[in-house]
């Protein structure tokens, strides 16, 4: 019998430990909200800047090539070499220019003689008019010979390609390139939104790769007219006046516009969620109790910060730790 008594006693024990425990678990289910942190959100004014890659460009390029095929009889200059306007770089083979100012000379000879005559009444109107004629064709054709046979620069700039060397017959290929380096230009892409904030002359600050943080100055020097309706860009030539010749064509440079400031709600990148799925961010705002799931449109990202185009107002107080559990409209706990 007494046996019996312990064991009722023990059951009766066990099943009151049970009741408690299910009494307690369902006591922490009932009371439980998800705990989160909140940070209160303030417009403030922030620079409004873009930046855009770009490859370095020559402000000119020039090749140098003859209108005509000919012996190239001696480059004067090296790939590297900077030179003048009207210096001149190539001589090619002179005997049909000299061919040409003997021809000319003879011509001048008997037009001199023409004139004479005419001035006594030796010969008609119409026979000097006709030597003045032939003159004429052969000096052209002398000069343009002559401009065939020195080749000179037509700019300065610096040597950047020789394909022939000197006795070579020229055979269609620019014999030299020439580019104008001071100043380069930079051509950039800009999003139509900015086609009204885009002024001629306005500065902008160029990096280029190869020189890390330093900052070049340039400014705009030429604003396309026309918007491309397929990537809805305008296209903006950069300047810079590169008067060490540092910036050489072909480095990668990146550019930075400043369009001022606007005022915009920041927030803690904390507090941005993305959607699963999709590209849209979102952010918990707080309000009496709960929270609500709010799509919004990010500007800029400043360190740890996000510039807010749209969707949070000023003052809004934003979840920025604990969105894990949250779910629209849920009840939650704010901890400090």
């Amino acid at each position: 019998m007494k046996k019996y008594t312990q064991n009722i006693a023990v059951i009766a024990l066990a099943l009151s430990a049970v009741a408690c425990t299910q009494e307690k678990k369902d006591t922490v289910v009932v009371n439980e909200k998800p705990q989160v942190r909140l940070e209160t959100v303030n417009v403030q004014a922030v620079p409004q800047t873009q930046e855009f890659t770009a490859t370095v460009e020559a402000d000119i390029v020039n090749n140098i090539l003859p209108y005509t095929p000919m012996r190239i009889k001696e480059i004067f200059v090296e790939v590297g070499d900077e030179i003048t306007k009207g210096q001149l770089l190539v001589q090619m083979d002179s005997s049909n220019l000299q061919q040409s100012k003997t021809q000319l000379d003879n011509i001048i000879i008997e037009y001199n003689r023409q004139l004479a005559l005419y001035e006594v009444g030796g010969t008609s109107k119409q026979a000097l008019d006709a030597q003045k004629t032939q003159l004429d064709v052969a000096r052209t054709a002398y000069e343009n010979l002559k401009e065939n046979t020195q080749l000179l620069s037509p700019i300065d700039g610096i040597v950047t390609a020789r394909n022939y060397d000197n006795g070579d017959m020229y055979g269609g290929n620019p014999i030299l390139t020439v580019q104008k380096i001071k100043p380069v230009k930079l051509l950039i892409n800009v999003s139509e939104g900015f086609y009204t904030k885009v002024k001629k002359g306005m500065k902008v600050s160029v990096k280029l790769d190869v020189y890390g943080d330093e900052v070049f100055t340039g400014k705009v020097s030429l604003k396309y007219p026309t918007i491309d309706a397929s990537t809805r860009t305008f296209p903006v030539e950069i300047e810079v006046d590169n008067k060490d010749m540092r910036v050489r064509p072909g480095m990668f440079a990146r550019v930075t516009m400043n369009f001022g400031t606007q005022n915009h709600v920041v927030l803690p990148d904390l507090a941005v969620v993305k959607q699963t799925g999709s590209g849209d961010r979102y952010v918990y705002v707080y309000n009496e109790g709960k929270v609500n799931f709010v799509k919004v449109e990010l500007g800029r990202r400043m360190n740890t910060k996000y510039e807010i185009l749209s969707g949070v107002p000023d003052g809004a107080q934003v979840v920025v730790a604990g969105q894990a559990r949250l779910t629209d409209g849920a009840e939650v706990t704010v901890v400090e």
